[in-house]
């Protein structure tokens, strides 16, 4: 890796904040732009819960958004955006409607309503303040693992997290990823300890094991979180080259690859698989089909690799009976560095 962090704020133009509740297990993560970015989504799961996702299709009149949220909560969870817009008004962001100023903030969200936390908040749920907190705390450091939107999420074998990566294309792009890894299913094959995105890994960024030598039958059962209990993987892919709507769409849609080659499986029914591209503009394409196809590419193996790392970086919730985490399972396996 040549990137200074293995994180999506190795794109230019864009900063990450976390904010969590301990207490009631969940949390927010807040993509802020330096510039409204040109983005756009695609949704694969049959469960979604997302907020301002329809301005960002490619006939949409709106150019970029101020920033994207992805956060634990479920549909009580869409009010972190609120708390997001608010602290970009603050700082005098947003979309000039004659005097009006509003930023223009899109979101997903997770299902974490049964993690162990204590859900009970009274008439209205905290994140709006959680939110603006997240967006406060934006920078181009940020935790990884039990920490912002993967705070209280969950796998179906493991404690799931916040997993980021990034890399830089064959004609100088950077391509970063951010995901929250609250699967149906499972990040590690088998019982562990490999993971399924091994065969990409960067180094010993989640623990250097690779793949097994070969994967079984045995090790391919298909394992998911008990009954009819929703549970979503959410992301964003950045970039900084210049991209036209069309363009941010073919690339969630292909970003998409990412997740089912991190997990097995995804996009499920019971699954609100969401990925959100952004390009911050930094750098044009030069050969552009060329280029743009390697961007597709790069971003759905970033994608796969954030996925491990937020996995491999989870500790376990504090809670009775709360999931182990793989840090917990496997604590003689892989590189002990963070």
């Amino acid at each position: 890796m040549t990137q200074t962090r293995n994180l999506i704020t190795d794109v230019a133009g864009l900063r990450i904040g976390n904010a969590q509740d301990a207490a009631i297990g969940s949390g927010v993560t807040a993509a802020l732009f330096d510039e409204p970015a040109v983005a756009s989504c695609f949704v694969m799961g049959g469960a979604p819960g997302t907020r301002e996702t329809d301005l960002l299709d490619p006939d949409k009149m709106v150019p970029g958004v101020h920033g994207i949220v992805l956060s634990g909560g479920s549909a009580f969870g869409l009010d972190a955006a609120s708390g997001v817009q608010a602290y970009l008004r603050e700082q005098g962001v947003g979309f000039a409607v004659g005097p009006a100023l509003v930023p223009l903030v899109s979101q997903a969200v997770v299902f974490d309503l049964t993690n162990g936390g204590d859900k009970d908040w009274g008439r209205y749920p905290p994140y709006r303040e959680i939110g603006y907190e997240a967006a406060r705390n934006a920078g181009p450091d940020f935790a990884l693992g039990t920490a912002g939107g993967g705070y209280g999420a969950t796998t179906a074998t493991l404690k799931g997290g916040l997993g980021s990566a990034s890399v830089l294309t064959s004609s100088g792009h950077t391509v970063g990823a951010l995901v929250i890894v609250n699967a149906v299913a499972s990040a590690v094959i088998g019982e562990g300890p490999h993971f399924w995105a091994g065969g990409l890994e960067e180094g010993h960024e989640f623990g250097g094991l690779g793949l097994p030598e070969r994967i079984t039958p045995e090790m391919r059962p298909l394992v998911w979180k008990g009954g009819p209990q929703p549970a979503t993987t959410i992301a964003l892919v950045a970039t900084d080259a210049v991209l036209t709507k069309a363009q941010a769409k073919r690339l969630a849609i292909a970003a998409h690859a990412g997740l089912a080659r991190g997990l097995r499986f995804s996009h499920a029914l019971f699954d609100g698989d969401t990925i959100f591209a952004a390009a911050t503009g930094r750098r044009p394409l030069g050969n552009e089909a060329a280029e743009f196809t390697e961007l597709t590419a790069r971003a759905a193996d970033c994608l796969t690799r954030a996925i491990a790392r937020g996995v491999y970086e989870a500790t376990a919730l504090p809670y009775p009976q709360a999931q182990p985490a793989w840090r917990d399972r496997f604590p003689d396996s892989g590189n002990r560095s963070r």
